[in-house]
């Protein structure tokens, strides 16, 4: 489900959404550690979209799909639904642009993220466990108010937005001397993998996308040569937890031949520290898995530069604290937070 796309995708669509974009998010930071370089036994190159505003790099997809709109005229508001960080920046690019917002956000989604989502001026509309159920509540709203629907995965808009991330990564790695061979990227509905690899076109840059042990649905659709949806298994990562990959994302990384790494909790939660104590920065687990992703994918030891996407800093203090203090036992935190159980 989503809307119709005619075109065909390309790296010009992302250069046109940084164009879109210059002055209007955060250009964050490139930055790097001796010790997870060591670690890796490669040098890792992290992108730190949890600095970006609205937390996560979700807020480049929906300020190019909303201000699009927006300059288009017409519209007089938006509905999407997402498991948090989508509907916060559709939210705030919202509000932006003078538009009334309705996110649509499972039962379980975390607190601090419905709170975000309602602090930023949205409707919050609870309901559907799945994406499925979630994406008919979107279509009765939007049929019900004439708002236009902002899809988290399939809207062309949102893909082209969040590659721009990969595209400033792989441009600063260039102007470095210290240009990327490897990308990595969290998967959830994947536009921001599809947008990574509209960014990496033409270059010589391997990507691979990132999911939790059993949230696995572009693995299994790269596989099965079509998209297969999963019932989402319990993870940590509760930003990569949809049912089925999107359609135009899918498309896109099928014809690109990206590689999926599976990471469990254990892997999550030891690379959430790990950003923690070595690169100084606060990203939540659907972020960190990136980095679990990158260790893994160093240990083929084929690739000399690798980046790393860390996509949102969205956290809970309480999981925060108990991430860190529960070392790879995660019993107590899944039984603290059953949100993420």
């Amino acid at each position: 489900m989503g809307m119709a796309v005619t075109r065909r995708l390309a790296r010009s669509d992302v250069e046109a959404a940084a164009r879109f974009l210059d002055g209007r998010v955060v250009r964050t930071p490139v930055v790097r550690s001796a010790g997870l370089d060591a670690r890796a036994g490669t040098r890792l190159l992290f992108k730190a979209e949890n600095l970006q505003d609205g937390g996560s790099y979700k807020m480049r997809g929906a300020t190019v799909a909303v201000g699009r709109l927006a300059a288009a005229g017409g519209a007089t508001g938006v509905v999407c639904q997402s498991t948090g960080n989508h509907a916060l920046a559709v939210a705030l690019a919202a509000r932006r642009h003078g538009l009334a917002a309705v996110v649509v956000l499972p039962p379980d989604a975390p607190a601090t993220k419905v709170r975000q989502a309602e602090a930023a001026g949205a409707r919050v509309v609870v309901g559907g466990a799945g994406a499925e159920e979630r994406l008919r509540l979107v279509e009765g709203i939007a049929t019900e108010t004439g708002y236009a629907v902002i899809d988290a995965y399939d809207h062309p808009d949102v893909v082209a937005g969040q590659g721009t991330a990969a595209l400033e990564l792989i441009e600063e790695a260039e102007r470095a001397g210290t240009p990327l061979d490897a990308l990595v990227v969290p998967v959830g509905g994947g536009g921001g993998a599809a947008g990574a690899s509209l960014a990496a076109t033409g270059r010589r840059i391997d990507l691979y996308g990132v999911e939790p042990v059993g949230c696995d649905s572009l693995a299994r659709s790269l596989e099965a040569g079509r998209r297969v949806p999963v019932v989402p298994a319990p993870t940590l990562a509760d930003g990569l937890r949809p049912t089925c990959v999107g359609a135009l994302p899918f498309g896109i990384l099928h014809e690109a031949g990206i590689g999926a790494v599976r990471v469990g909790d254990d892997a999550i939660a030891e690379a959430f520290r790990l950003v923690m104590s070595e690169l100084r920065l606060l990203a939540e687990p659907s972020g960190a898995a990136a980095l679990a992703g990158a260790l893994r994918v160093a240990e083929r030891g084929i690739h000399r530069t690798v980046g790393v996407l860390l996509t949102g800093g969205n956290v809970a203090p309480a999981l925060v604290a108990d991430l860190l203090t529960t070392g790879r036992d995660l019993t107590r935190a899944r039984r603290a937070h059953p949100r993420w159980a």
